[in-house]
């Protein structure tokens, strides 16, 4: 049985309005490439991918995200390196579209990353996960060349390409990577098998894998242009593990924004609304990934990813078409000092406060709407997060986000998954297990928290 909605809009706060002009991180992406066929002119390529907000009614031009993720560093342990290897692989679109880009990142790495050539298509109906449909398959360019190198720290966005891709379907992205190439920019929980093969094999429809990896390697965002006459926008999770869809089942897009995303869809309300979801496990408001040394946790605490503060401009701000963002943070500021981050980096229920807050004003300094989601109870975890200390703090945060006005709504998720008869755990039909992280029934319910009113 789901949770009713549990959401109210904070008063005396208007909403803002529907166009934007956000316009970060895209400026000389297009460097060095293995061809010498001309660039097309900077103003045409840059001034293209640029354009970012709504889409105005009859401006086709305009780009809004349909799917994307946060990239991470990787710790020392991880020795990955691809070589002369294609990676093909597959993400889940929130919106349609009848042209396509993508993004690519080489923000984590320390040298020059060789794209060799990349392609999209969608998947072939039957037959092994990692085959395309012929008739979809359709080459990138950067900047009118079929490689590309992006330097280190760097990202860089494709050229479009004319592809029918169905709002709700798939999309496969394959990367030929010909030069040795440590994996260093990663999505390391993606809860999708993806596919390595060796040599540039992005243009045959079946490929031998030679592994599979359940991450994604330098893919950070797909935008379309919806060509729809009314206009078009974003909605950004920002969040943690939860977001992130910890816990539910791979490759059945089961993270409470994909649920997000096929409401929105079947609702079929006045604008299309691209779903985002920047969620990264482990991830924090506060502070960026810091194990004590010599613990466990110095294996993958990399992947925690940058503090929400520190990446806000890159996972928020900047996305094509953004307007709504739903924050859903805190709960491993509160959990991780004492288990894989120093007690060193205790935090007060205040000094989660005041992070909200920050990010509240940089998010109306851009002019998106923001709404404040509550953080879900965790008693009796198995990651050892629970203490009567941090079960007040958690109160008390909640309590100000619900109550303090600063939020442009809220989005109560602790009220729509919390047990009835112990509201300090999670409802057990909503819990995976460990007791801090909603199992697919209890992210779709999460879902159904969310009002579809509140984002039209």
């Amino acid at each position: 049985m789901r949770a009713h909605p549990a959401w109210f809009p904070v008063r005396g706060r208007a909403q803002r309005p529907g166009r934007y002009a956000v316009a970060l991180l895209t400026g000389a992406l297009l460097l060095s490439t293995a061809h010498s066929a001309p660039a097309a002119p900077a103003s045409a390529a840059v001034g293209d991918a640029a354009r970012t907000g709504p889409v105005a009614k009859g401006d086709a031009g305009t780009w809004v995200g349909t799917w994307a993720t946060t990239p991470t560093a990787v710790p020392a342990s991880d020795t990955t390196v691809f070589d002369n290897q294609t990676i093909r692989q597959t993400v889940h679109t929130s919106i349609g579209g009848n042209r396509v880009r993508i993004r690519l990142s080489n923000e984590f790495g320390d040298r020059p990353l060789v794209i060799g050539e990349a392609r999209v298509a969608r998947p072939a109906h039957g037959g092994p996960a990692s085959r395309t449909d012929p008739s979809t398959d359709r080459p990138l360019t950067f900047g009118g060349r079929s490689s590309v190198t992006i330097p280190a720290g760097a990202p860089a966005v494709s050229d479009p390409v004319s592809l029918r891709l169905p709002a709700g379907s798939d999309l496969v992205v394959s990367i030929h990577l010909p030069k040795r190439t440590p994996g260093s920019t990663v999505h390391a929980f993606a809860l999708q098998h993806n596919y390595v093969a060796s040599g540039n094999v992005t243009g045959r429809a079946g490929i031998e894998a030679t592994s599979t990896i359940d991450r994604w390697y330098f893919l950070t965002g797909v935008s379309v242009s919806t060509g729809r006459p009314d206009r078009s926008s974003a909605v950004i999770a920002l969040g943690d593990s939860i977001t992130d869809g910890a816990n539910t089942e791979a490759d059945a897009n089961h993270r409470w924004p994909d649920f997000l995303g096929q409401r929105l869809r079947a609702a079929h309300g006045p604008h299309s609304l691209g779903v985002l979801n920047e969620g990264i496990s482990g991830n924090r408001l506060l502070h960026d990934p810091n194990p004590p040394a010599g613990s466990d946790a110095e294996n993958y605490a990399a992947y925690f990813g940058q503090s929400a503060l520190r990446r806000f401009d890159r996972d928020v701000a900047a996305q094509p078409g953004a307007e709504h963002v739903i924050v859903l943070l805190g709960v491993n500021d509160l959990g991780h000092p004492g288990t894989v981050a120093p007690e060193s980096e205790k935090v007060s229920a205040q000094d989660i406060i005041d992070a909200h807050r920050q990010l509240i004003a940089r998010a109306h300094q851009r002019g998106l709407t923001v709404y404040g989601g509550t953080i879900l109870p965790f008693r009796n975890d198995t990651l050892g997060f629970y203490s009567v200390r941090n079960e007040a703090a958690r109160q008390a945060v909640n309590r100000w986000i619900r109550a303090g006005g600063e939020y442009d709504g809220v989005i109560d998720f602790d009220k729509a998954l919390r047990d009835p008869a112990d509201p300090q755990r999670l409802r057990p039909s909503y819990d995976s297990g460990d007791h801090l992280h909603p199992n697919d029934v209890g992210a779709e319910a999460m879902a159904d928290a969310v009002p579809l009113h509140l984002l039209h």
